[in-house]
C-alpha cells in the first residue's frame, strides 16, 4: 500500500483535515475543505467563541510549524449559520491566523470567491447550485457570511469555473473613520529607534474600520523619511519594532473601536504604515501578533477609502490602486478600492484583486506525535 493510503488508513477522519491553499497577491490562504467539526452555536459568532475556546488545537495545528508558518491564514468554511438559514448569505466562515481569529479578511474573501466557485462537492458547499450567474456579464454572485457581516462577491466564471484571468470583486461591510489626526505621545520606555532620532515623541494617526479597525500612520510619522522603502536603511525589523510599539498604546484606548451593533468587533486588529505613490499608496501591514501581510490588505482597503472619502481625496465612484512591498514588484497584482455608496451605517466600498491556486493536502496526527497542535520558535524560559 502506498504511504499516501496508509497515512489515512491510519488516521481517522476526527485527526484529518483536507484543505485547499491559494494566494491573493502573495498572502497565503488555507481554505479548510474537510476534517473539521460541528461548532455549537446558533449564530456565527457563537460559533467563532465555541471554535476558539474548544478547538483552537485545530487552528493551531494548520497555521504553526510544522504544518504551517508563523505567517499562515486560514480559513475555515461554515455551512450553516443564522444568515443562511435566513437566505440572507449562502455560506459562512472563519478567519484565522496566528494569533486567533478575525473578523474579515479582503485577501482572503477573493479566494473564497474563487474556490466557492470551483468546487462542486455540496457537503463543502451546500447551495453552490444556487447561486446566481447572469450569462451576459459572466458573473456569478456570492453572498459570504463573515464575523463582520454579509460581504457580496463577484466572480468572472462560465457558470461552473472561475476565471483566473479576470479579477475577483466584492462590496464589503459600512467602513467607517472614527478618528482623524488623532495624536499619540509615545512614553520614553517604549520609542523605537527612527522616533529617538528625530528627537520626536508623539505620532498622529488616523482610525477606520473596514471590517476590522485599523491604525493607519505613515512612514514618516513613524520616522521613516524615505516611506516604505529600503534607500535609507530601514528594515522590516524597524517597522516592525514600531508598529509592535504603536498598537501596544493604542490598544487599550477602546473609545477609539466603538462597533454600532457588535462588541466582538470592537478592537484593533492591525497598524497600516503608508506611503503615497504616483498611482495610488503603498502600505505595509502588520496584523494579529505582527504578521505581515503579503497583499495591500482588502479589508484595510475599504478602511482606506473611507478616510480618503473623509478627506475628499476620492468621491463617490472613484479608486485608488493600493500595493503592498510584495504585489509592488509585480505589475497588476495589487488591489483596487472604489468607493460605492454613502449609507448611514458608513461607506460602501468594491474591493478587486486576484487569486491562484497553490496546492492541496490532508494534514494528519499521527497517534503519537508529541505536537499534535504545532509549535512556534521562541527562546525557552
Amino acid at each position: 500500500m502506498d504511504v499516501f493510503e496508509t497515512l489515512l488508513e491510519q488516521n481517522p477522519a476526527t485527526r484529518t483535515i483536507k484543505v485547499v491553499d491559494m494566494h491573493t497577491s502573495g498572502e497565503p490562504t488555507r481554505i479548510v475543505v474537510k476534517g473539521y467539526p460541528e461548532l455549537e452555536g446558533s449564530t456565527l459568532l457563537e460559533k467563532r467563541r465555541y471554535a476558539r475556546e474548544k478547538h483552537d488545537d485545530i487552528r493551531q495545528r494548520l497555521m504553526r510549524e510544522p504544518r504551517g508558518h508563523g505567517e499562515m491564514y486560514g480559513a475555515i468554511l461554515l455551512r450553516d449559520t443564522e444568515l443562511t438559514r435566513s437566505g440572507e448569505a449562502d455560506i459562512g466562515v472563519l478567519f484565522c491566523h496566528n494569533e486567533g481569529y478575525s473578523t474579515m479578511c479582503g485577501h482572503a474573501t477573493i479566494a473564497l470567491g474563487r474556490f466557492l466557485i470551483d468546487t462542486h462537492d455540496l457537503d463543502v458547499f451546500p447551495r453552490r447550485n444556487n447561486l446566481k450567474h447572469d450569462e451576459e456579464t459572466s458573473l456569478t454572485e456570492l453572498r459570504l457570511h463573515a464575523p463582520c457581516g454579509v460581504v457580496h462577491l463577484s466572480v468572472y466564471t462560465d457558470d461552473s469555473h472561475s476565471d483566473a484571468t479576470r479579477l475577483v470583486s466584492f462590496l464589503g461591510v459600512p467602513s467607517f473613520v472614527t478618528a482623524r489626526d488623532l495624536q499619540v505621545d509615545i512614553p520614553p520606555a517604549v520609542q523605537w529607534k527612527r522616533l529617538r532620532d528625530a528627537q520626536r515623541n508623539r505620532v498622529t494617526v488616523d482610525i477606520a474600520y473596514g471590517g476590522a479597525f485599523y491604525a493607519l500612520v505613515s512612514a514618516k510619522e513613524l520616522g521613516f523619511p524615505a516611506g516604505v522603502r529600503a534607500r535609507d536603511g530601514a528594515t522590516v525589523a524597524e517597522f516592525d519594532e514600531a508598529t509592535a510599539a504603536l498598537k501596544s498604546i493604542l490598544s487599550p484606548r477602546k473609545g477609539l473601536f466603538g462597533h454600532p451593533t457588535e462588541p466582538d468587533l470592537e478592537y484593533l486588529y492591525s497598524i497600516m504604515v503608508v506611503e503615497e505613490t504616483l498611482k495610488g499608496e503603498l502600505g505595509l501591514c502588520f496584523f494579529a501578533d505582527q504578521q505581515i501581510d503579503r497583499s495591500p490588505c482588502g479589508s484595510c482597503v475599504m478602511a482606506r477609502v473611507a478616510l480618503a472619502v473623509e478627506r475628499d481625496r476620492l468621491k463617490i465612484g472613484e479608486g485608488c490602486e493600493y500595493e503592498s512591498v510584495v504585489s509592488l514588484l509585480y505589475e497588476g497584482n495589487g488591489f483596487r478600492g472604489t468607493a460605492i455608496e454613502k449609507t448611514s451605517e458608513g461607506l460602501i466600498v468594491k474591493v478587486e484583486g486576484r487569486a491562484f491556486y497553490t496546492g492541496s493536502a490532508s494534514f494528519v496526527v499521527e497517534e503519537h506525535d508529541v505536537m499534535p497542535s504545532g509549535f512556534t520558535v521562541a527562546l525557552p524560559n
